[in-house]
């Protein structure tokens, strides 16, 4: 492995070249909520994931559950595969036979695009349905140096996307990779509660999002563990409007409900840049079972119609996966600060707010459950290795918002547990359940809790996404 690559994809904002980043399948199901907001139907979530892996994924999870509750009857022992844990229990064949093939269909390299006609199932925001797909092509050319790729999807509450993206690497003795893409999207159900820590369950609110960016950016190899991405791009004015699709939930309009919400009434062209600067000594990125994640990131937007939007980001986020026994019990700690910082005279408009909640920050509340300027959160993850690719995991999360960033907190918490499906290198479904001072939650998502969606996304974040 040559040491440009392996930096390129400890970049936090690389978007994986083989297999999608995904964000995953979530359900919410809100267990101790008024019968008008509790429901069956799959909402709060969507499906991002690689194209080969999401049909046996969800059979994975079911299989690998229903053998672990039948282990003492058909348990057979395997040959532990290299960097694997061997586990407290003998694996059943079951699971072996699944995880292997998911594996296999999935592909183990990230790091070699394959040319080609594929199904895009990735690349949707957090709230999108359980599903999303579409056609895609990809192809590579000058020797794997040069990679073309485009595609299109629609997800199951009707959200769009498309998005076409060139880049050459290995410039600059294997240091350097440039590149340019542009996304178009149209999110028609997102939520909003309102801005500030002490916001209304009952104010639940829905609003649609269009938006394009076009963006140019740069990866920059300082060392094989150390990397530089850089982006600067434009955004046409994003579009709010009414709330529609399918599994709507009848939340009132957030145009109606919030009418005096920063950027509720005209939105802006933004010319929006920012750099990254990330040292990443995790052996996996996927499936960490040691090192650590550091990164700071600025990124700056610039109202260019009516000067009241333009704003300053901040971020500092940390990660350091902790071996206690070596293939067996793994703690993982996670912290992450965002910080706003607008222009005198401007505020941040509310759909760029940062925010709190969901599957992969607070776990016991609803995904964008809070809103404000400032952002902290705090959380802990104990696994074991139940089975050699089942891990069970206790976690605890705390955090908050605010408008100030001295105001900033760790009041609101949730905790709970879970499983983990995974092959050696690479998370394949989760399970969680997560509890707050709003009831039970339950999640099933296709990614690891700690490397969300938004740490591989190079264009704009709107809406921003926990």
């Amino acid at each position: 492995m040559s040491v440009s690559t392996r930096t390129f994809d400890a970049l936090p904002t690389q978007p994986a070249y083989n297999r999608a980043f995904c964000d995953g399948i979530t359900w919410s199901v809100m267990c101790n909520r008024p019968v008008r907001r509790c429901t069956r139907t799959p909402r709060e979530g969507h499906m991002n994931t690689n194209t080969r892996r999401t049909p046996i994924v969800i059979a994975l999870l079911l299989s690998s559950l229903s053998a672990a509750a039948a282990v003492s009857a058909q348990t057979v022992p395997d040959e532990p595969a290299t960097g694997n844990p061997s586990g407290l229990l003998p694996q059943p064949y079951s699971i072996s036979k699944s995880v292997a093939l998911a594996g296999q269909l999935m592909g183990e390299d990230e790091l070699k695009p394959r040319s080609g006609i594929y199904p895009d199932l990735d690349n949707m925001i957090t709230g999108a349905g359980w599903i999303s797909a579409g056609p895609g092509y990809r192809h590579s050319f000058l020797g794997g140096h040069g990679f073309a790729d485009g595609s299109a999807a629609i997800s199951w509450r009707a959200y769009l996307m498309a998005q076409a993206r060139l880049e050459f690497r290995d410039l600059a003795a294997h240091h350097l990779a440039v590149g340019s893409q542009v996304r178009w999207h149209d999110f028609t159900q997102i939520d909003y509660f309102g801005q500030g820590s002490n916001s209304l369950d009952g104010d639940r609110s829905q609003y649609r999002l269009k938006d394009t960016d076009v963006v140019g950016y740069g990866k920059f190899a300082a060392k094989r563990w150390l990397g530089v991405t850089g982006t600067f791009g434009w955004l046409r004015h994003p579009s709010l409007s009414r709330a529609s699709g399918p599994f709507q939930g009848g939340y009132p309009d957030t145009l109606v409900v919030f009418p005096n919400a920063p950027g509720i009434a005209r939105q802006p062209d933004f010319l929006h840049g920012g750099v990254s600067v990330a040292a990443d000594t995790l052996d996996y990125r996927h499936h960490p079972m040691r090192g650590g994640l550091y990164r700071a990131a600025f990124s700056a937007y610039s109202d260019r119609d009516f000067g009241q939007f333009s704003f300053r980001r901040y971020e500092a986020e940390g990660l350091q996966v902790l071996p206690i026994k070596e293939n067996l019990w793994v703690l993982a700690v996670h912290g992450w600060g965002v910080f706003s910082d607008a222009s005198s005279g401007n505020t941040v408009p509310f759909y760029m707010l940062p925010s709190l909640g969901g599957k992969d920050t607070l776990r016991g509340y609803e995904d964008y459950r809070f809103h404000d300027s400032n952002l902290l959160l705090a959380s802990a993850e104990s696994r074991w290795a139940l089975f050699r690719d089942i891990d069970v995991a206790a976690f605890f999360d705390a955090g908050n918002v605010a408008a100030r960033a001295g105001d900033l907190d760790l009041r609101k918490t949730s905790w709970g547990g879970g499983i983990r499906v995974h092959t050696r290198t690479s998370t394949l479904a989760r399970l969680d359940v997560g509890h707050s001072r709003q009831g039970f939650r339950v999640f099933v998502s296709l990614s690891d809790p700690f490397h969300p969606q938004r740490l591989s996304r190079l264009t704009a974040a709107a809406p921003f996404e926990p």
